[in-house]
C-alpha cells in the first residue's frame, strides 16, 4: 500500500472547501498539475476514486466524504500537536498575513518582530491591500489572516477586536488660518481609497455639509496623502496616531471643522475551521501588540 501524507489529505480538503484544483492550487501556492497529482496519489494509496469527476465537477464520492471526516481529525491533531508539543523554534513554514495601510504604517513591524522572535524558523509573508481584497483574499484561504476594517461577517470567519484609530483633520502647517475652519472642507479632501468604509463615510458627510462640489481625491496611500497635505495640495482625515509625527515636525497642523469621521475598528480575523494553533497565536499578538501602541508603551514590545 502506498503511504499516505498528510500533505496529500491537506491539498484534498483544499480541494472540497475551495471548489476546485485551481483555487486549491493558488491558496497553497502551487501549479494545478501539482495538486491533481496530489489527488491521485492519495487515490492510489487508499484505492478508490475520492470525486465522482463526471459533469465537469468535483463532487466528492461517499468514500470521498468518509475520507474527509478522518482527514479533518488528522488536521485538527496536527494543529493541537503544534501548539502542545513542539516547541516554537521547531516551528515551520509559511504565515501569509495580511494588513491594511493604516496597519502597515503603525505596528505591523512590532507584530512581526514578536512573530519571529516566538517562531525563528517560521517564513512569514504579508500583503498590504485594501480591506475588501483581503476579506476576499482570507475567504478564498489565500491569506491565513488578515488585519482590516472588520469585523468580517462570516460564520466562518473568527474576529479578534483590536484598538481603533482616531482620526483628525488635516491642513498644511503653511495653509492660511480661517476664520471659520469649516472653510478648510472647499478644498481637495484627499480620502482613502474608494472601497471602504471610511472613504463612503467622508463622502457622505461632506455632501451633506459642504454640498455636491466637493473634490474628493482617493488614494490607497496613506503615505501619499500627508505627502499631498504637506504640500498644500488639500484635507484630509487621517489617523492621529500618524499624523502626530507629521504635526511635531511641523509640516501639518490639526483643525476641527466641527466634525470628524468615526474612529477606525480594525480586527484581526482567520478561518475557524481548520483550527489552526499557529493563526490563533498571531491573532492574540497582534492584539498585545496593538494595545501596547495604544497605551504608548511600544518600548517595552522589543524587550518582551
Amino acid at each position: 500500500m502506498n503511504r499516505i501524507t498528510l500533505e496529500q489529505l491537506r491539498t484534498f480538503l483544499h480541494v472540497l472547501r475551495l471548489g476546485g484544483v485551481r483555487r486549491a492550487a493558488e491558496a497553497l501556492h502551487l501549479t494545478q498539475p501539482a495538486v491533481t497529482a496530489r489527488l491521485r496519489n492519495l487515490e492510489n494509496a487508499v484505492g478508490f476514486d475520492l470525486f465522482d469527476r463526471t459533469g465537469g465537477g468535483l463532487r466528492p464520492t461517499r468514500r470521498g466524504e468518509r475520507l474527509r471526516d478522518y482527514a479533518e481529525r488528522f488536521e485538527h491533531l496536527t494543529g493541537m500537536m503544534g501548539r502542545d508539543v513542539i516547541a516554537p523554534e521547531a516551528v515551520e513554514g509559511r504565515l501569509h498575513i495580511g494588513v491594511s495601510e493604516t496597519i502597515a504604517q503603525s505596528w505591523l513591524p512590532d507584530l512581526i518582530y514578536r512573530l519571529h522572535g516566538r517562531y525563528p524558523n517560521l517564513e512569514i509573508e504579508f500583503n498590504v491591500d485594501i480591506s475588501i481584497n483581503l476579506r476576499t483574499a482570507l475567504l478564498n484561504r489565500g491569506l491565513d489572516l488578515v488585519v482590516l476594517l472588520g469585523p468580517v461577517s462570516e460564520f466562518s470567519v473568527k474576529n479578534v477586536a483590536l484598538p481603533g484609530f482616531d482620526l483628525a483633520w488635516y491642513a498644511a502647517a503653511a495653509a492660511p488660518r480661517r476664520a471659520d475652519p469649516h472653510d478648510h472642507l472647499k478644498r481637495p479632501v484627499l480620502t482613502y481609497a474608494r472601497q471602504t468604509r471610511p472613504y463612503r463615510e467622508i463622502k457622505e458627510m461632506l455632501l451633506e455639509r459642504v454640498g455636491p462640489d466637493v473634490a474628493l481625491f482617493p488614494s490607497t496611500s496613506l503615505s501619499a496623502c500627508f505627502r499631498l497635505v504637506e504640500a498644500d495640495l488639500g484635507v484630509a482625515a487621517l489617523p492621529r496616531a500618524l499624523g502626530a509625527e507629521h504635526v511635531a515636525r511641523g509640516t501639518i497642523r490639526e483643525f476641527d471643522p466641527g466634525w470628524v469621521p468615526q474612529p477606525l475598528r480594525f480586527t484581526a480575523s482567520y478561518l475557524a475551521e481548520p483550527r489552526n494553533p499557529l493563526i490563533e497565536t498571531a491573532a492574540q499578538l497582534a492584539r498585545e501588540v496593538a494595545i501596547r501602541h495604544r497605551d504608548g508603551t511600544t518600548d517595552q514590545i522589543r524587550e518582551a
